[in-house]
């Protein structure tokens, strides 16, 4: 499979020292908001009527990070947020959900291919997960996270995933199969760290997903077949993860 932009080194120090300090700002308000006291969730001072538009059935996914405010350094950073409500449903059913590694092949699919928890202490734990992306192109990564699960009280929980490594894989699931070296390798992700926070209340549970990813920019004359790949995965992503989550609990 032909792919374009091979060659690119991993991402500059200072893209990644601007990830950094943006990841350190996001996680600051999170857990403001999880020990403040009343709701966990994050709510647009613009969206009053979202929690009535969730329990119609409705999603509400929203770009966190606008574009202009993206541009890192021969990067590009990503902030999505997604959020939905599950009528019956209890926090203990998705922390139950979220805490089965091993079936997210089978909730997650076709975008899970596998997943395995490497090592585990409590609610903190290290896990592997293969995940193919397809839009225009398809792509097939390996990524290993900590993962961090936490409650605030019985109706409020949360969970933390942090990418540790992340590899492109070329010719998956063939006899080539092989990992890209950092040269060869076409940075369409580079890192992502995911947050889930869940409430219960309303007689059922709203859940939110807030998804922060670092991608390569795009190089000049090929946006044509990387831009659709770099700019849509990632709401994508995590709107297909939203929605197969609150199938998952309605079951």
């Amino acid at each position: 499979m032909f792919l374009p932009g091979r060659g690119l080194a991993q991402p500059s120090m200072e893209a990644v020292k601007a990830y950094n300090t943006y990841i350190a700002q996001v996680e600051g308000a999170i857990n403001q908001r999880h020990h403040a006291g009343g709701t966990i969730l994050a709510q647009s001072a613009a969206d009053t009527q979202r929690d009535a538009r969730l329990r119609s059935g409705e999603f509400a996914i929203e770009r966190v990070l606008n574009e202009q405010k993206s541009e890192l350094p021969g990067a590009l950073l990503h902030y999505w947020r997604g959020s939905a409500f599950v009528q019956g449903a209890k926090a203990a059913d998705v922390e139950r959900l979220l805490k089965k590694f091993e079936g997210y092949p089978e909730l997650y699919k076709p975008q899970v291919l596998a997943a395995n928890i490497l090592a585990q202490n409590g609610d903190s734990l290290r896990a592997t997960m293969r995940v193919r992306q397809k839009h225009v192109l398809t792509v097939v990564m390996d990524s290993t996270y900590d993962v961090v699960f936490g409650r605030v009280d019985a109706q409020h929980g949360y969970s933390a995933s942090r990418s540790t490594q992340i590899s492109e894989i070329e010719d998956a699931g063939t006899k080539n199969e092989h990992r890209l070296s950092e040269k060869e390798e076409h940075g369409f992700l580079w890192r992502q760290n995911t947050y889930w926070s869940y409430e219960e209340r309303d007689g059922g549970v709203y859940l939110q997903i807030e998804s922060v990813s670092l991608s390569r920019a795009i190089p000049t004359g090929l946006g044509w077949a990387l831009r659709p790949f770099v700019e849509s995965v990632p709401r994508e992503s995590l709107e297909f993860t939203l929605r197969a989550t609150c199938n998952a609990l309605k079951k």
